[in-house]
């Protein structure tokens, strides 16, 4: 009698637990690399088989890890009854990496993935490859401005997008002062805004970056010269209008004129009404410059990044026109040709 109750306590816990179990996701990596290069970024995905996509999971690295997820919140995609967790991690040192153990919690149920040791190698790299630092799986110039930095040097911006890329890591070899802004990820996809200084002489620059799935360098050119660069009267320091802009100040002009010839001559006021709407509309687009006033001791940085170095210090307070705005900056020019970006901070405030 005693062993009959044994079993069927036993049965019944048995029961219990495969009902509490029922319908749980089996966890499995999907998608490990076995060989990664330093600074890469790299994915590592979780397959869940047969799983509630309602039911929620939580995911926990060994918080005693170095190595963590750029996301603790990974990118989710469902195929059928199985979904793909994935993660992705960026390679330091040239050390091998030692992916943490994971926790995984669903329901009542938790499940452990063992940590995995990924192989880190160094990347082969030539001087005819113009490596710029990046490794990506795809990486494109979505835009590039050039200006007129001073009399020998020219600034030019970049904005990149990429997916599964180390934007931190660019380097422009021969550059004279480089700086990254505005990094910003979404699952694989990174984009980041970059600047550097280079000879003016130097009418074009030759970039490549790292392709991990073709395991090829891919170059791109970039036409350097800012007297070809429309776009560049927008910030270069001592602006030139554009034939096209020259013909809408000119045209704006004459069509003021002809409206106040016309209220002369007709005594309408509907010209006169043209006429204030037409002299106004010139005043907005052509007035001059802000002033500014500097302060004494404020540093005049190269770039308009936080981790520019400063080129000089403004030794008085200075009154000067702005020459251009980006983010928390203010370009303006010193004095004896030297250009450079100050702080908002900086400005005086009364």
């Amino acid at each position: 009698m005693m062993r009959l109750r044994q079993w069927f306590l036993t049965f019944f816990v048995g029961w219990i637990a495969w009902i509490s179990s029922a319908g749980a996701a089996d966890y499995r990596y999907s998608y490990l690399p076995k060989t990664v290069y330093s600074t890469q970024v790299f994915p590592v995905t979780i397959l869940a088989s047969h799983a509630d996509p309602s039911r929620p999971v939580m995911f926990q690295f060994d918080p005693q890890s170095p190595l963590k997820p750029l996301s603790f919140t990974p990118a989710k995609v469902l195929n059928g009854r199985d979904l793909f967790y994935t993660f992705y991690f960026q390679a330091s040192g040239d050390k091998d990496i030692l992916l943490p153990e994971l926790l995984i919690r669903e329901a009542n149920q938790t499940q452990t993935l063992p940590g995995r040791r990924i192989h880190t190698q160094a990347l082969t790299i030539h001087a005819a490859d113009h490596f710029c630092g990046v490794i990506a799986t795809d990486c494109a110039i979505h835009s590039s401005q050039v200006s007129m930095f001073d009399a020998n040097n020219t600034l030019v911006s970049i904005t990149l997008q990429a997916h599964e890329a180390n934007p931190e890591a660019i380097h422009i070899p021969g550059a004279l002062e480089e700086g990254i802004e505005k990094i910003q990820r979404k699952n694989s996809m990174v984009t980041a805004e970059f600047y550097f200084v280079i000879p003016s002489s130097q009418k074009s620059i030759t970039l490549s970056y790292y392709n991990t799935a073709q395991h090829r360098f891919v170059p791109t050119t970039i036409a350097t010269d800012y007297h070809n660069k429309p776009v560049a009267a927008q910030v270069e320091l001592n602006p030139k209008a554009s034939p096209f802009d020259k013909l809408k100040k000119y045209g704006s002009i004459v069509l003021a004129l002809f409206f106040a010839l016309m209220f002369w001559w007709r005594r309408d006021w509907l010209y006169l009404i043209l006429l204030v709407i037409v002299a106004f509309g010139i005043y907005l687009v052509y007035q001059p410059r802000a002033m500014l006033c500097v302060q004494e001791g404020s540093s005049l940085y190269i770039l308009p990044t936080h981790n520019s170095r400063s080129s000089t210090t403004i030794t008085r307070e200075l009154q000067t026109r702005s020459l251009g705005r980006h983010e928390h900056y203010h370009k303006i020019n010193y004095h004896h040709g030297i250009i450079g970006w100050i702080r908002d901070e900086d400005l005086c405030q009364n």
